[in-house]
């Protein structure tokens, strides 16, 4: 049985790119489990069939075919980081046949069934907070066995040929996270198979896959934004006469705000406690006529130097946008720069490590921070 149908699938090349990322999640490791259910294509190869009984003196007068059927997985895996995962399991992807009416007068009846093991690389690329596309590539050992029979003038000479043969299968799909213990996908994958009298062929599957994390370790909580204290600028003296209220230089004001409460994971959209952190304070600097505003993103140490820079300029701007649309702000006079990892407040001696772990995920919390330092007049 062999499978000509074509599937619009990444090549190896995107799929390598997709799961080669280098700047890794400050998520921890864990294991998952799932289920997959769906449906198995197949197309079986009715003009080879039609050849072989017309070698052995036999026309073929009509076919019946089956090429589809329902199909399932059982899967576990362990995600090593946002990006990539190791993933194995057991597949069913059903069983295919056909039915031949031949003359002389006699029926040629086959079956295939198909079941194995896979061990797939997966690799994860977000698109949102919660969608995720992913591309997989891997190796499955498959257990083809088959059955024929036939009636009349149709003698066959093997009725149970089966065969186990090692071969690839691909991906792609959409992942949707409705919770940090619950995700969905829908994937489209494809087997090559060995259909055990001497055929290679393609078995298209299309499923829907529920997947549950175990232990996962998720983004910390956010916490609120540390806000530091405000000094207020020293009244000058007294006039004995009469004057106008005097212009007051308040002393450059520096506050640093937790970018988990600003922000969701390796994200740089302003969460709702984020603009609320932000709207208190601009309420607390009400009346300052500001000269400079200077805002600088950081980011902890876990990941790649290049990606933090990045993500720690992104989140510097979207601050500095906010500062500006709903603060009324000049925009000239906010500037926005990416610290990335370059400036911890925290110790290697005390946070020690690089490897993502709920402790020290929990312990570089204060590296991960938005500062802004204003000066200005009253």
């Amino acid at each position: 049985m062999k499978s000509t149908r074509s599937l619009r699938l990444l090549s190896l090349a995107g799929v390598g790119a997709l799961i080669a990322t280098t700047a890794l999640g400050q998520e921890g490791g864990y294991y998952y489990g799932g289920l997959s259910v769906g449906q198995s294509h197949s197309r079986i190869d009715d003009e080879r069939i039609t050849a072989g009984l017309l070698g052995a003196g036999l026309s073929t007068t009509s076919m019946s075919l089956d090429e589809h059927d329902a199909a399932f997985k059982l899967f576990g895996g362990y995600q090593f980081n946002r990006y990539l995962a190791l993933e194995g399991g057991y597949f069913n992807l059903g069983k295919f046949g056909y039915m031949a009416t031949t003359s002389p007068a006699g029926t040629l009846h086959g079956k295939i069934k198909l079941q194995g093991l896979n061990l797939d690389v997966v690799g994860t690329l977000p698109l949102s907070e919660r969608f995720s596309a992913i591309g997989r590539v891997g190796v499955q050992v498959a257990n083809a066995r088959d059955s024929f029979s036939g009636t009349g003038t149709v003698q066959v000479l093997n009725p149970s040929p089966s065969k186990r043969d090692t071969n690839y299968k691909f991906g792609v799909g959409l992942q949707y996270e409705f919770s940090p213990s619950f995700l969905v996908r829908g994937e489209v994958e494809r087997y090559r198979i060995n259909d055990a009298v001497g055929n290679k062929g393609d078995i298209n599957l299309f499923s829907v896959t529920l997947v549950f994390p175990l232990g996962r370790v998720p983004a910390p909580t956010p916490r609120a934004a540390v806000a530091s204290t405000y000094i207020a600028a020293a009244p000058e003296p007294a006039s004995a006469a009469a004057a106008p209220e005097p212009v007051v230089a308040v002393p450059s004001r520096r506050v640093s705000f937790s970018a988990d409460s600003l922000f969701n994971f390796d994200q740089s959209t302003l969460r709702p406690e984020g603009r609320a952190a932000l709207d208190q304070f601009m309420t607390d600097l009400t009346g300052t006529q500001f000269d400079v505003i200077d805002v600088e993103g950081h980011t902890d140490r876990l990941g790649s130097a290049a990606y933090n820079r990045k993500l720690s300029l992104r989140r510097a701007e979207s601050v500095k946008g906010y500062l500006t649309t709903n603060g009324q702000i000049a925009a000239a006079k906010v500037s926005a720069v990416g610290k990335g990892e370059s400036a911890p407040v925290t110790r290697l001696e005390v946070c020690t490590g690089n490897r993502p772990s709920r402790t020290l995920i929990a312990c570089l919390q204060p590296d991960r921070r938005v500062e802004v330092e204003v000066s200005g007049i009253r």
